[in-house]
């Protein structure tokens, strides 16, 4: 959404919004200039909007309730609403676009992306759902007085959004169960990435990781070339990796792809999840045209994505590194994925995890793998679940996820009992926050408390 508002700001028009709460994206916007409030009131919304009913479009995120006062009103009233979605495939259509789909890792994968085509000097665009740290921004926008440029997109399959996409190339990262309050079953969810596929223009290229469903590669157009990628050349037969090496927090690899070899590749993000990620985004990049010395330099230049695998504080030696990372992962397999690396990159360390579950009905639906992943922590601390777009479910609190894990620690706490606790840092080594809610409010009073403890240390 807020990649959005900063491109029709960018183009000249007056932009307003609503959120939930502030965070420091909405304060970064109202620093840009655009005029953000946080109360549901129909009297928050602004006069040129109210006045000029024939000249404003409304932008509408899935994640505003039902229930919603402004939205309501600006029905009754005949405004122009159009979701996210449908707005984002109207500002792609002419374009040739790069989509980027996966139940987790569109967002890194699609800054990947944009970051390896702008770095090596390929005029293009974005639509992030994440801020990129190289970009400072989760917008890209064509440099002057060249519109007709390729336009990278996250394509998100909350709600079927991504259907309004026709992409010359697509990026399937995976297909796994989410969503399904949605949906209903994984089976639907299947089919809704078949028919986004589906979708791809003649001629044009599907990239997609060895764990999604078979059907969805089966499912693209006549012409349509599909290239699988894993870390290994059993995983990816068209797209892989080879001779990969973790040298502290960086990852080396080979890359093999239909266009060639590019050797010394060197990812300073780490997990072998990300590298999974460069794959596809190095692919989609030769497919652009970069050619292997600019693709070693831009990806050895990535700096990841605000909140995915971010490093907050590092402190202690070598031998006994004190860190403090954050990550936005909020599905079990996402979290697996990251706790693995964790544990890759300090074996010896005591871990301690806290995390705050998105949606009832996410937590309702996969509890169990919840418990799975999280008790690969020496101790997990669970916040209340975060509701978002959600009313409370019966029976369903973070009590169900927490009964079920098999860590040596465990517990539920509050804002303040976490920041209390957080002092004694003689418990664990090793911090991790983990969530999509607004646990990230937690962020700098963490690092303020450890910066102090951990330097005293």
């Amino acid at each position: 959404m807020s990649a959005l508002a900063r491109w029709f700001q960018a183009n000249g028009h007056t932009v307003s919004g609503y959120d939930k709460t502030s965070t420091p994206l909405t304060d970064a916007l109202a620093a840009e200039g655009i005029a953000v409030h946080y109360d549901d009131a129909v009297a928050s919304i602004p006069v040129s909007v109210r006045e000029n009913r024939e000249r404003t479009l409304v932008v509408l995120t899935p994640a505003i309730p039902k229930n919603h006062q402004e939205w309501a009103w600006l029905r009754e009233n005949g405004y122009d609403i159009r979701k996210r979605s449908q707005v984002l495939g109207v500002l792609t259509q002419g374009h040739r676009t790069i989509a980027v789909a996966g139940t987790h890792g569109k967002t890194t994968t699609s800054s990947m992306v944009a970051h390896l085509l702008h770095h090596a000097g390929v005029p293009c665009a974005a639509f992030l759902g994440g801020i990129s740290v190289n970009l400072g921004s989760n917008l890209l926008l064509p440099p002057p007085n060249q519109p007709d440029v390729p336009i990278v997109v996250e394509a998100d399959e909350y709600d079927r959004s991504f259907l309004t996409l026709y992409p010359t190339v697509a990026i399937v990262t995976s297909t796994d169960a989410d969503h399904l309050d949605i949906y209903g079953n994984k089976e639907a969810l299947v089919e809704s990435f078949r028919q986004f596929v589906s979708q791809i223009q003649p001629g044009g290229t599907l990239i997609i990781n060895h764990t999604a469903d078979a059907s969805v590669a089966a499912a693209v157009p006549a012409g349509v070339r599909v290239i699988r990628y894993g870390l290994t050349a059993e995983q990816g037969p068209e797209l892989s990796a080879s001779d990969i090496t973790a040298q502290g927090n960086q990852f080396r690899f080979n890359l093999h792809s239909p266009q060639g070899t590019v050797a010394d590749l060197e990812l300073a993000v780490p997990g072998y999840h990300n590298v999974e990620n460069m794959l596809a985004a190095a692919c989609v990049a030769q497919l652009e045209g970069v050619a292997p010395e600019p693709l070693q330099a831009a990806v050895a230049a990535y700096r990841g994505v605000k909140r995915r695998f971010e490093f907050i504080v590092t402190a202690g030696t070598t031998e006994q590194p004190k860190v403090y990372v954050d990550d936005y992962a909020h599905h079990p397999r996402e979290i697996e994925a990251f706790l693995r690396s964790v544990r890759a990159l300090y074996p010896n360390q005591q871990l301690r995890v806290i995390f705050q579950p998105h949606l009832f009905t996410r937590t309702r639906d996969f509890a169990p793998g919840f418990a799975e992943s999280l008790s690969l922590a020496d101790e997990v601390v669970l916040m209340d679940i975060y509701p978002a777009r959600e009313l409370p479910l019966p029976g369903v609190t973070s009590e169900l996820i927490l009964s079920q894990i098999t860590a040596p620690k465990k517990s539920l706490q509050s804002r303040a009992e976490i920041l209390k606790n957080a002092a004694d840092i003689s418990s664990y080594d090793i911090l991790a926050t983990v969530g999509a809610g607004d646990i990230d409010k937690l962020v700098p009073d963490l690092k303020n408390i450890l910066d102090i403890h951990w330097n005293e240390a």
